[in-house]
């Protein structure tokens, strides 16, 4: 399975460091094997975490509609007369990624960059209503061949602190490329236009890259 090129490195050291300290059990005092070979043990575990975190399956879409960004759950679904991602109404679809989702994040739409945004803030546990206007965040504009706008913003929980998205302005992504990760537990919000009609629901389980959650109407 493909590792996304950020999990390389950490896993990398667990595993070098692991076996550093395997070879030097030979010649350290025997009071300090054991906790050597615990140490071991315990990169050895971290690095078998790792990999599985930063896990990067291949995607293929389950029909022809917008794809999730994001792995995990359907938190929240919010209508808003008025969203200035995309100026205008739209509805709010945010998705919960826990420590065990795929946190790789993959666009809705086949689109032009029109807009990256990053934002400082807090860290509250990423399904908290108050996540989305207060944690870290990073914001993405999509304007698709017919002029049609959609934003994803990943956002920071309690345990994530690091957010990656190389995507900038003047970009072109396909329906379901990746475009950037989210490191530990977080959420992604979709900005989607009152064009779209939701397929999915509160508390339905998505993939990133293969549900589709919404139709052009």
């Amino acid at each position: 399975m493909r590792v996304h090129p950020a999990g390389r490195a950490p896993v990398l050291s667990c595993l070098l460091i692991s076996l550093a300290l395997m070879v030097m059990c030979r010649w350290l005092p025997h009071t300090l094997v054991w906790p050597a070979i615990v140490l071991a043990a315990f990169l050895l575990a971290g690095a078998c975490f790792l990999l599985y975190f930063y896990r990067d399956p291949e995607r293929q879409p389950d029909g022809s509609g917008l794809l999730s960004a994001a792995d995990g759950c359907v938190v929240k679904i919010q209508h808003v007369e008025h969203c200035v991602e995309i100026d205008g109404p739209a509805t709010i679809l945010s998705i919960f990624m826990s420590p065990l989702n795929v946190h790789v994040n993959r666009a809705s739409i086949a689109g032009r960059v029109t807009g990256v945004e990053y934002r400082p803030g807090k860290y509250l546990v990423a399904f908290h209503d108050k996540a989305s206007e207060l944690n870290e965040a990073n914001l993405i504009v999509l304007q698709d061949e017919q002029g049609r706008k959609v934003a994803l913003r990943q956002i920071a929980g309690a345990v994530a602190r690091r957010i990656l998205c190389p995507a900038k302005v003047g970009d072109t992504l396909q329906r379901g490329e990746r475009y950037g990760m989210i490191q530990f537990g977080s959420r992604v919000d979709h900005f989607l236009p009152p064009a779209v009609k939701l397929c999915v629901t509160e508390h339905d389980k998505v993939l990133a890259g293969q549900t589709v959650i919404g139709e052009w109407s």
